[in-house]
């Protein structure tokens, strides 16, 4: 099927490992030439060289913290001067913290806001006047399914994500006269590089691919999402056969959330 991706140019957060990854190889497959940010060089880099070969697209790799709005601006100029157009934005960096409400700081309380909403927020106010300029965009927001469903022992990070989903529907009001459309994905339990480094620390079962076994137990479709999963989702949202889908959030948790 034909996204009419070819010759777009796509931005993705956080793009050096898991869901990241899979979706800058996604869009580079389907034609996209693609600008990915991540915190360290090397690991980066090398993503970005495994997307070169199995695309045949352009990777412009830009190392950046996504806390540090300088970083956020020099990876949008970078990719706009790279490139010449800006059509796709994917929000995805961020980690998973989850507490119980009475043992997060308030300076673990801002540091997750910063990356996982602050992040988004900075990112897409530089990159909309380069969508204007091309007559339109898609922004895609990669949140969790606990921002729509918290649970105990789930702050700061459930709070962070609620507040990505409002703004994934405040700016798909704000942005439709432009023709950038506005969504988010929630994902449940996706197999990720944080996810080994979890299955490493605690040290059982003996292989990741039980462990991964274990938790997919709970699952209704009885097992964990790949990361490839979440990959074609957000390119089909980035594509032209979703121009007329904005404000969205739509859930790949395999059935788990019990809200629509």
């Amino acid at each position: 099927m034909e996204l009419g991706l070819h010759g777009k140019v796509g931005l993705v957060t956080g793009g050096s490992e898991g869901i990241g990854y899979a979706t800058a190889l996604r869009l580079a497959q389907e034609g996209a030439q693609v600008a990915i940010a991540a915190r360290r060089a090397d690991v980066l880099e090398a993503a970005a060289q495994r997307i070169r070969e199995q695309s045949g697209s352009q990777v412009l790799a830009v190392p950046t913290d996504v806390v540090q709005p300088e970083q956020i601006r020099r990876f949008v100029e970078s990719a706009a001067e790279h490139f010449g157009r800006i059509d796709v934005l994917v929000n995805n960096a961020g980690r998973s913290f989850a507490r119980y409400f009475l043992d997060v700081s308030d300076e673990e309380w801002q540091g997750d806001l910063d990356l996982k909403f602050m992040a988004a927020v900075r990112t897409v106010r530089l990159v909309v006047p380069h969508m204007r300029q091309v007559g339109g965009g898609r922004i895609i927001n990669v949140v969790m399914i606990g921002g729509k469903q918290p649970g105990a022992r789930s702050v700061p990070t459930s709070v962070s994500r609620a507040a990505g989903l409002a703004l994934t529907k405040a700016l798909s009001k704000d942005l439709a006269a432009d023709r950038i459309t506005v969504n988010a994905v929630c994902v449940g339990t996706i197999k990720s590089a944080q996810h080994e480094r979890t299955w490493r620390r605690e040290g059982a079962p003996p292989t990741l691919e039980e462990w991964y076994a274990e938790r997919g137990k709970n699952i209704p479709l009885g097992r964990v999402g790949e990361a490839e999963e979440v990959g074609n989702l957000i390119a089909f949202l980035a594509s032209d056969l979703a121009a007329y889908i904005t404000g969205t959030a739509i859930n790949i948790d395999g059935g788990v959330s019990a809200v629509l």
